[in-house]
């Protein structure tokens, strides 16, 4: 009876600590996603103060405003469009591995795109447009495979549209029109069904490419 006894109480022990040690991987990948986020809050400015709430003493994220987690608390969006926000975005946004949805439309961000936004793979949703994002368009991009919304119209980028993009088969929506990208417009994979209008207002592209007769770049030097 007593070996019993002991056995329960074993157990009851083993589960405790397992209980904490959930509990503090629940914490630390909530505080890992938390220090992504305010990374990008410290590098915005923000008269409205929309991200008042974004607090990192705060055991993970999920309650901010503006920031939408599923039921294990991971991070799947992150809604600030039209939020009179300025400054440039971060690549620590590359950490955020369960976003879908990355909305920051109609601001004022500047600088360039993190390459590390390539690393985002569960992302539906790309939504930069209306902005003033310049540099070029990173070819990580193209390792986003479940991609099926991307927006970077009306902005400042520059440089050809990277064929990686022409990949991602899941991509439905792409709109990069009044920018200054140069070469040409591709027509492969999901390229092939993307109005003309969606590229429209950047003098120095050219196309539809013809396969074959045209290097992608042209007019890129």
């Amino acid at each position: 009876m007593e070996a019993v006894f002991k056995t329960q109480s074993l157990f009851l022990k083993l589960w405790g600590l397992l209980a904490v040690v959930l509990a503090v991987a629940v914490a630390v990948k909530g505080n890992s996603e938390g220090d992504a986020l305010y990374a990008l809050r410290r590098s915005l400015s923000d008269p409205g103060n929309v991200l008042q709430s974004w607090d990192p003493n705060l055991v993970n994220p999920c309650t901010w405003f503006h920031v939408t987690c599923n039921g294990d608390n991971q991070v799947t969006r992150v809604d600030l469009g039209n939020s009179k926000l300025s400054g440039h975005l971060v690549p620590e946004l590359g950490k955020l591995e369960h976003l879908q949805y990355l909305e920051l439309y109609k601001n004022n961000i500047q600088g360039t795109i993190p390459k590390e936004l390539g690393n985002l793979k569960s992302l539906i949703s790309l939504d930069l447009y209306n902005n003033n994002i310049s540099g070029t368009i990173p070819t990580s991009l193209g390792n986003l495979k479940n991609l099926v919304f991307l927006r970077l119209n009306d902005n400042k980028l520059t440089g050809p549209i990277p064929r990686e993009l022409t990949s991602i088969s899941s991509l439905k929506v792409v709109d990069v029109s009044n920018n200054d990208l140069c070469g040409t417009i591709p027509t492969s994979g999901p390229f092939e069904h993307i109005p003309l209008n969606n590229f429209e207002h950047n003098p120095r592209l050219e196309g539809p490419e013809l396969l074959g007769l045209a290097t992608y770049d042209t007019n890129c030097s």
